[in-house]
């Protein structure tokens, strides 16, 4: 037995085919025998959130599953979690990598991959705000397009997010994060603008219909401003 419990779910996708998705029983799962977690700084009550299904997350699935193919575009997804939107990119043939810090991440995304009969998504370890060395697998290079769901959620004095995704976006890039109205949006806003990163916010809020439950927060769309040559 891994020390944890999990289970299996068909997730509905709008605009796309069902996902069969496995993911933790609950947030009372745990386990981290060799503190691999723990020497990352993960706690126990951190510990479960990456193998949760999240509103959020389902929000720029849904998005991902919508937007318009584009040639040779590269996609980064951070803080992947279960890998719900990379998994809708890679079904539709984009070019798209997961990325996340917990030390489970990867295992539960290609087996969610396998369960829906994908092939094995990109992944490295993407992690901002630590000052451990960067492992061997971490995100390497430039992406058109990076995206996140519900990221904003601690405070961030060091403003490393930001500077991860200044790092690692390409001239012209997007960058799409689904923020559930978490608080330090405001804060976030400021610190891509440092990057020269303009924003534009648009609400995400509904109520709930049928099997889908009421949901609020915004799509912050953040496209650096090119300077003249």
């Amino acid at each position: 037995m891994p020390g944890y419990l999990t289970k299996q779910e068909d997730i509905a996708i709008t605009g796309a085919a069902d996902l069969i998705i496995q993911s933790l029983l609950d947030k009372q799962q745990f386990a981290d025998p060799l503190g691999a977690a723990e020497a990352l700084g993960i706690s126990s009550a951190a510990w479960p959130l990456f193998g949760l299904l999240w509103p959020s997350g389902a929000q720029l699935a849904q998005r991902m599953a919508s937007r318009p193919l584009l040639a040779g575009e590269r996609v980064l997804e951070i803080g992947c979690g279960l890998g719900l939107a990379s998994l809708v990119c890679h079904r539709r043939g984009i070019d798209v990598t997961a990325s996340d810090c917990h030390p489970l991440a990867q295992q539960f995304l290609q087996e969610n991959a396998r369960l829906n009969g994908l092939s094995p998504v990109k992944y490295r370890t993407g992690q901002w705000g630590s000052d451990a060395p960067a492992p061997a697998n971490a995100v390497q290079g430039q992406f058109d397009l990076i995206i996140g769901s519900d990221v904003l959620y601690e405070r961030d004095a060091r403003a490393s997010l930001a500077t991860f995704l200044d790092h690692h976006a390409g001239d012209g890039a997007q960058i799409w994060i689904v923020d559930p109205n978490r608080g330090n949006r405001s804060t976030f806003h400021k610190q891509m603008a440092v990057h020269r990163f303009d924003v534009i916010e648009e609400r995400l809020d509904h109520p709930a219909q049928a099997d889908v439950p009421a949901y609020k927060g915004r799509l912050l769309m953040y496209q650096r401003t090119l300077t003249a040559a």
